[in-house]
């Protein structure tokens, strides 16, 4: 009998066990992991699977690499580059519903939602996202991944999950983007700050807190917050804490591979199975698909080209000397514009005649105005696209 009929038969054998020990034959779960390439080697890597398969009866882990001690299945692969060939021979054919790996490639357009713990409350946190690139424009790219957070929170379980946007370069476009996808029918249950001054747009307070389900940030910076929640018990080379980098989420991809980090310890394993097992039997495939479908029909696709366009070069009088109005008194503030379009908004109100300053508050970026002017003053950057035009002045 070859070797091959008689794996069959002991993958028959096992379903009818699970079956038995179940009561749901052919219903559990698979999800692989590739166990080459970690800083603390192959045995850390099959001890977090190990400890992920005895943590739940509800999905199998299957090892892909070299020949271990172990009970776990193992799919024979001797390099990395093997190991990801066979991972994605495996998803692509049904043999795993998904796969857990490290230093994998993902197409532009895709990226990875991250899982942490918060330190400060103990809070499950959706860092959106954490590795790939969802687009080379940073304002785009943070549209798309909120996009992208909302699809795995929703596929765990989570369904009308809270989203916050984090004080970043670009976040008052995003912002309004997001805002805009929002009144076209598609929707987000933005999050108010637990700082007094409240807004959807997060401090680092509400990062320590957990404040929202989902938060918002452009790759690089969440890549960075991954690796600060997950060892910052450990001295960062060993991480400790939370669910990986979470899988690569995109527009038309259909492969579930989580990424873990090289530094990722034994709990950062495990828990990053139980991600991957929790993102199949909450259908992230489909989740995904319907809300594609639905943010497309709330004209996401026309606001991203918007935030590629610079209106500072739509305007035929591109050098134009603007001249300020004459100087009064600014008591009243405007906030909500991206800091890269401050001194452009000050010059759109002195075309209306209207005096104001640049300046900085408690959240970012403000306009100040005379108090009296502050309703004009908020419809002119309205209309001109540097606040959203529902923005109540702070």
């Amino acid at each position: 009998m070859s070797e091959n009929i008689k794996e069959m038969i002991g993958k028959v054998f096992n379903d009818i066990a699970d079956a038995m020990e179940t009561g749901q034959f052919g219903s559990k779960v698979k999800v692989g992991i590739t166990i080459l390439g970690s800083e603390h080697g192959i045995d850390n890597m099959v001890k977090g699977a190990e400890l992920a398969a005895k943590n739940s009866q509800d999905y199998e882990v299957v090892l892909i690499g070299p020949k271990v001690d172990t009970k776990l299945r193992i799919v024979e692969a001797n390099t990395e580059d093997e190991a990801h060939k066979k991972m994605e021979e495996l998803l692509d054919n049904g043999e795993i519903d998904a796969c857990v790996t490290m230093h994998y490639n993902f197409p532009i357009g895709v990226s990875t939602v991250g899982k942490v713990i918060t330190p400060a409350k103990g809070q499950e946190m959706f860092l959106a996202t954490t590795t790939g690139t969802s687009s080379p424009h940073r304002a785009e790219a943070m549209v798309k991944n909120a996009l992208y957070g909302i699809i795995a929170a929703k596929s765990t379980g989570i369904e009308n999950p809270t989203v916050g946007i984090l004080n970043v370069d670009g976040a008052r476009q995003v912002e309004r983007a997001l805002k805009e996808l929002n009144n076209n029918g598609y929707p987000i249950n933005f999050v108010e700050s637990m700082r007094s001054d409240g807004g959807a747009v997060m401090r680092g307070n509400d990062l320590l807190a957990g404040t929202p389900d989902v938060m918002i940030q452009d790759t690089l910076t969440g890549n960075i917050f991954m690796k600060v929640f997950s060892s910052y018990t450990t001295g960062g080379d060993y991480e400790a804490l939370g669910y990986g980098y979470g899988p690569g989420i995109g527009d038309g991809y259909d492969r579930t591979v989580l990424i873990l980090s090289r530094a990722s310890g034994v709990p950062v394993v495990a828990g990053a199975i139980a991600y991957g097992a929790q993102l199949v039997k909450g259908n992230l495939k489909e989740v995904a698909k319907r809300e594609f479908s639905a943010a497309k029909k709330a004209k996401l696709e026309e606001i991203l080209k918007s935030l590629t366009v610079d209106h500072k070069k739509s305007s035929s009088a591109e050098d134009e000397e603007v001249v300020a109005p004459p100087k009064e008194v600014v008591t009243g503030s405007i906030s909500g514009i991206d800091i890269m379009d401050l001194e452009d908004a000050v010059k759109a109100l002195w075309k209306k005649g209207i005096y104001a300053e640049s300046g900085m508050g408690c959240t970012g970026p403000i306009l100040m105005v005379h108090e009296d002017k502050i309703k004009i003053a908020t419809d002119v950057l309205g209309e001109a696209g540097f606040v959203a035009k529902e923005a109540d002045p702070c």
